[in-house]
């Protein structure tokens, strides 16, 4: 249905709309061609121009009298994209997790003081012998797997930093216990683009986990794979860390960061 055939107020918005986008793809832009674009007067384009510059979406240059966008349309993306709800969004890639590896499926972010992660989300393992979890949970970042996959996104002065507060407990036997233990291994962490705890946070479980990095490219939130190491071999690890690739990237996308590589992840410099 054309512009001219919609109800007036319904009309008047698609061509505020129109006006926009022809905005947004020509940086400088004179009231003729916008007026076209919009199937409109010229007298009615400009008013609609005149009202986006009073509420600070659009600018006007004095000499040439073209119009622009400001960066407030790009400020209300931005708001709209740090609203998008980390939890509902990553829960649709955890349950495909789920229904295809059956095994324990955590969303993880640091706490506070960064020294914790904070489990906001799961799917528990639909097998018998499973990792143990509750949301709302905290476990040191040093011995978990979603704790050390946003400690080696960080600057390494950072991750240094956190870990120097931390008090370190061997939870069993292969917990590391120390800054530099855990500092060696997050060049690796970065260069495979996946974190392992090796039955560091409890005897016969082991976990995977890859970063969910927000639309400015920060790691915000961690997904983990669990599974008791009787389940566990080369070829399964290798599978898995593809498919938490897969449901990291997803996420990622949809809180508006797109350069998240299969296999090729972004390292810290």
């Amino acid at each position: 249905m054309a512009v001219s055939q919609k109800p007036d107020n319904v009309a008047a918005v698609m061509k505020v709309f129109a006006i926009l986008e022809g905005l947004a793809e020509q940086r400088d832009i004179g009231l003729s061609e916008l007026s076209q674009r919009a199937f409109t007067s010229k007298s009615t384009a400009y008013r609609f121009l005149q009202t986006m510059k009073e509420l600070g979406y659009v600018s006007q240059d004095e000499e040439s009298e073209k119009y622009s966008l400001t960066l407030k349309l790009f400020e209300l993306g931005a708001s709209a994209l740090g609203n998008v709800d980390l939890v509902r969004l990553a829960d649709a890639e955890m349950r495909k997790l789920s229904e295809t590896t059956h095994e324990a499926i955590h969303l993880g972010a640091l706490d506070e003081d960064r020294s914790h992660i904070v489990y906001l989300h799961k799917y528990d393992s639909q097998f018998n012998l499973c990792m143990q979890s509750r949301i709302g949970r905290r476990s040191p970042v040093y011995s978990t797997a979603m704790g050390k996959t946003l400690l080696a996104w960080m600057p390494a002065d950072q991750a240094r930093d956190v870990l120097s507060s931390v008090d370190f407990v061997a939870r069993t036997v292969h917990t590391l216990t120390s800054v530099e233990a855990v500092m060696q291994e997050l060049p690796e962490i970065r260069d495979e683009g996946v974190a392992e705890d090796r039955e560091e946070a409890e005897l016969g479980v082991r976990c995977l986990a890859v970063p969910v990095f927000d639309r400015f490219g920060q790691a915000i939130a961690a997904l983990s794979l669990s599974f008791p190491v009787v389940r566990y071999d080369a070829e399964k690890r290798a599978e898995y860390i593809r498919l938490l690739h897969e449901a990291g990237k997803h996420v990622s996308e949809g809180l508006g960061y797109h350069d998240y590589r299969f296999g090729l992840m972004t390292k810290v410099t």
